[in-house]
């Protein structure tokens, strides 16, 4: 059977699509016949229901399921006899105007776009390298001993000093009126290590326990909370407690405190040196593969199919009011999220899945077994169990799936850095992770806290 598509837009074809009425009720016919064996009905015996009163309660919910299998069996067979691929679900509404015997319908829908990619020789693409120095090891050791630090009270004349943790109870006002989150009672934080806003922690720095002290503090005007962001607030403050930090020497006891099997300080070292190659290879991986990425959308040309996009954003909308909902935000499965705030990020995202394609498919880019097998190796590695965690990745197709797309990733990285005019760059290990005091345990007191 010749097919005719109708050209509507750059993606957009339209199909006209008939099916025999007797074919549709032969069908109907038959399912409702097979639902009078089995369906059960108030006043008749198992497979006993005659088949009118089947198609009285059942008839109209039948011939709709028909009515869709049927039509999409007819759209699938005419795209694929008209060599299309399909781009999303198509729109089908019945058309008038069929000859005797015959329903009619128009299925408009978009096509996957043809893709352009330029030549990669002309891209210019910053590649970075980074080393994990003696010096990275050091403050790692110095994160894992504060991990691990205990306190004992300081005597009842010494002031709190940086690295102590103090106790105290605090109120502010603004205006002379209180505010929400400007008071807590025993709240503990460490002195000097960025919990609070400098104003609050200067003002505690020197004081004794027992001692109270009121001064002002300006929030910042960016300050996380709105409410008292670019204002004034008066605080009072009362030290409970001041405990001192002891940490742990960096000794054998402590190497066999992290596991360490061989309990010496060389082999600590060299384990934390394996856990940040580890890391910074996976770092410079991304960095290195958005670079990659950036040149190869800007070196193509295609048209994004709407039906797509659309699937996209819908998506990137329901993955954020998740997210908001695990954050406890109330009703957040109903919040109203612009479709403009995430569009422009659905549209890349689509661009570069249909650029990527393009490339593995013409290019053989797909991930190799040993490649999937090498990824998941990697990951496990900082694991205790990484045999389990092996055992994990491989049970589980959704996760296997997920790792592929990575390994693609990689491999289309790979292969465009081989192209293009790569400039190697070395930056600091401190620059690539962002280096950050961990965020250390705390009652929530969010109007003095300083933001993460």
């Amino acid at each position: 059977m010749a097919v005719t598509v109708e050209t509507l837009d750059k993606l957009e074809r339209k199909m006209t699509l008939t099916l025999p009425v007797n074919a549709i009720q032969s069908e109907v016919d038959q399912r409702l016949k097979k639902l009078a064996r089995t369906v059960k009905m108030d006043g008749f015996r198992p497979g006993k229901v005659p088949l009118s009163v089947v198609a009285q309660r059942y008839g109209y919910s039948v011939h709709y399921e028909v009515m869709n299998d049927k039509v999409g069996e007819a759209f699938a067979a005419a795209a694929n006899e008209a060599k299309l691929r399909v781009a999303g679900q198509p729109k089908i509404t019945e058309k008038e105007g069929a000859p005797e015997g015959e329903l009619a319908f128009d299925a408009v829908f978009e096509v996957y776009p043809e893709v352009k990619i330029g030549d990669l020789a002309d891209a210019d693409i910053e590649r970075i390298s980074s080393d994990v120095t003696d010096a990275a090891i050091d403050r790692t050791l110095d994160i894992l001993r504060k991990q691990r630090r205990t306190f004992a009270l300081r005597p009842q004349d010494s002031g709190a000093e940086a690295g102590d943790r103090v106790t105290v109870d605090f109120e502010g006002k603004i205006d002379g009126e209180p505010f929400e989150g400007g008071k807590a009672e025993a709240f503990q934080f460490m002195v000097g290590e960025g919990q609070m806003l400098k104003e609050f922690d200067d003002a505690v720095r020197g004081m004794k326990a027992g001692e109270s002290k009121t001064f002002p503090l300006a929030f910042p005007a960016d300050y996380h909370g709105k409410d008292v962001a670019g204002k004034t607030a008066d605080f009072m403050v009362t030290v409970k407690k001041i405990e001192a930090a002891n940490l742990p020497e960096v000794d054998e006891a402590f190497a066999k405190t992290l596991g360490i099997a061989e309990g010496t300080v060389e082999a600590l070292r060299a384990d934390i040196r394996r856990n940040l190659e580890r890391e910074v290879k996976f770092r410079l991986l991304a960095r290195n593969k958005q670079a990659a990425m950036d040149a190869l959308i800007a070196r193509s040309e295609l048209d994004l199919p709407n039906s797509i996009v659309k699937n996209e954003i819908d998506r990137l909308i329901e993955s954020q009011r998740n997210e908001l909902k695990q954050r406890g935000l109330k009703d957040a499965d109903k919040l109203p999220i612009p479709e403009d705030i995430v569009r422009p990020q659905a549209e890349r995202r689509v661009r570069l899945g249909l650029v990527v394609a393009e490339l593995v498919r013409a290019n053989g880019l797909e991930a190799k077994p040993e490649q999937i097998k090498q990824h998941i190796e990697e990951l496990s590695a900082s694991y205790e169990r990484p045999a389990d965690v092996v055992r994990w990745y491989y049970g589980d197709n959704r996760r296997l799936a997920e790792v592929e797309a990575i390994v693609i990733e990689n491999n289309v990285t790979d292969f465009i850095l081989s192209k293009a005019r790569v400039n190697e760059k070395k930056v600091d290990f401190d620059e690539l992770m962002g280096q950050q005091t961990p965020a250390m345990e705390a009652p929530e007191a969010p109007q003095v806290q300083e933001a993460a």
